[in-house]
């Protein structure tokens, strides 16, 4: 089944840290300390594994708040949201401000001045691969304390948190992720800059698929 719970966080960044290292192998996280009416949130960013041959991608970019409308500008706190478009929900092959351009305009390639236009028009967001100190270090320029922040993922069962921040769907089958997959539940992490707009953080496992069926699984 898809994840049990899923929405996004609005508040205000306090603070965020990186996991210590060790030799267990353990997932590493970026964590971000995040303040709402209800008290500080702790939410943990998956940047991949310091012992696994798993590898991370992720990206970077900027957004305009209209194009998250209707949670572009949500009150503070939790709040559920719907794992269906047009509710908020955040997914990264379907979601018109997120998906891969189709590159279905041209049988052959542009020519060069046709594709600078097109790049200016709808510039091109691929995936960065690399470790997970790579992907830390990608992250945190935009993780500036005081700046308010939009945090998509999965809710703690218990206490104020968040986790599941990442691509929430074309894991393989045989693999322990493989029951959660669902479209519409990606996670993400945003701050919005002084000049309205949004610092956008992607990331997902090299082993889930770009592309998905309606149950999110790999096709």
């Amino acid at each position: 089944m898809p994840l049990e719970n899923y929405g996004v966080l609005s508040g205000t960044l306090h603070r965020h840290f990186r996991d210590r290292p060790d030799a267990q192998g353990r997932w590493y996280h970026v964590h971000l300390e995040v303040d709402t009416p209800e008290g500080r949130y702790a939410c943990a960013v998956d940047v991949d594994s310091k012992k696994s041959a798993v590898g991370v991608q992720w990206k970077v970019f900027t957004l305009h708040p209209s194009v998250l409308e209707p949670v572009d500008a949500p009150s503070p706190g939790y709040h559920d949201l719907a794992t269906a478009s047009g509710s908020g929900a955040i997914d990264y092959q379907r979601h018109p401000a997120l998906a891969e351009r189709t590159g279905c305009l041209f049988v052959r390639r542009p020519p060069g001045w046709v594709q600078r236009i097109l790049d200016r028009i709808d510039p091109p967001r691929p995936w960065t691969a690399g470790s997970h100190l790579e992907a830390s270090a990608a992250l945190e320029p935009i993780l500036v304390p005081g700046r308010p922040v939009l945090v998509f993922g999965e809710p703690f069962d218990e206490g104020l948190g968040m986790h599941n921040i990442h691509r929430n769907q074309g894991d393989p089958a045989g693999s322990r992720w493989w029951d959660e997959n669902g479209t519409w539940q990606d996670g993400a992490t945003m701050t919005r800059r002084p000049d309205g707009l949004y610092d956008v953080f992607l990331s997902k496992f090299s082993t889930q698929a770009d592309t998905t069926d309606a149950g999110g699984h790999p096709v």
